[in-house]
């Protein structure tokens, strides 16, 4: 066999020019994709559906709301957000390990977040997978679709069934009474603001110490 160079393939300039843009084609595609990915946590990435209901928190909100759920859960702790998509939305751009979380949501269209994503109907609250076990969520973020009674007793069967103590409801003022009555909570001074104005007044209600009961965030 001989050593010689000239028994050793030579790649052409033109191939080697499309050789070379090939791998920068494919090194744009990777990095689209990594973006699209970090995107579909964005507010917003998944629009409203009235007609379910839904309206999303404002990005301040979110960041208030998901920052105290962390702050609750503590280190490694677990977070349970049931009908408040954007809340998980902000949790999940933080990117952290420093906690889990998952979505419990009636709209299908947030399966796209895999195995986080738990289709979740308030009319049936403990018909749940077998992997979400009694009591064992560090704290349970709730912001149930529909201002009733109804909506919020069966909502807060589902509560008391996952967490291991700590609830943070987010719904309408004029649910005060209900909310106490059914999850002993009470009202905090911070205000919540969605993207779109809403004709009712809404509010949050916890039953621990909350750095949403100050002045500050009122």
């Amino acid at each position: 066999m001989s050593d010689s160079d000239d028994d050793v393939p030579q790649l052409s300039s033109e191939a080697l020019a499309a050789l070379q843009e090939f791998y920068i084609e494919q090194q744009q595609k990777e990095e689209i994709k990594i973006k699209e990915e970090s995107n579909n946590y964005c507010l917003g990435s998944i629009e409203e559906n009235w007609q379910l209901s839904q309206f999303w928190y404002d990005d301040e909100t979110a960041h208030w709301l998901a920052n105290e759920a962390i702050r609750a859960a503590g280190r490694g702790g677990r977070i349970a957000c049931i009908s408040a998509p954007s809340v998980y939305q902000k949790l999940k751009e933080q990117n952290s390990k420093d906690f889990s979380t998952y979505l419990l949501e009636y709209d299908k269209r947030f399966s796209v977040y895999g195995a986080e994503y738990v289709f979740y109907d308030y009319n049936n609250p403990l018909d749940l997978p077998a992997n979400l076990v009694a009591h064992s969520f560090d704290i349970i973020l709730a912001d149930p679709p529909y201002l009733s009674e109804e909506c919020l007793s069966k909502t807060a069967e589902t509560i008391k069934y996952l967490t291991k103590g700590k609830i943070l409801l987010c719904t309408g003022s004029i649910m005060e009474e209900y909310a106490a009555k059914y999850l002993g909570v009470k009202m905090c001074t911070f205000i919540p603001k969605h993207t779109r104005n809403l004709a009712n007044e809404f509010r949050c209600y916890v039953n621990h110490d909350s750095g949403l009961d100050s002045d500050s965030v009122s």
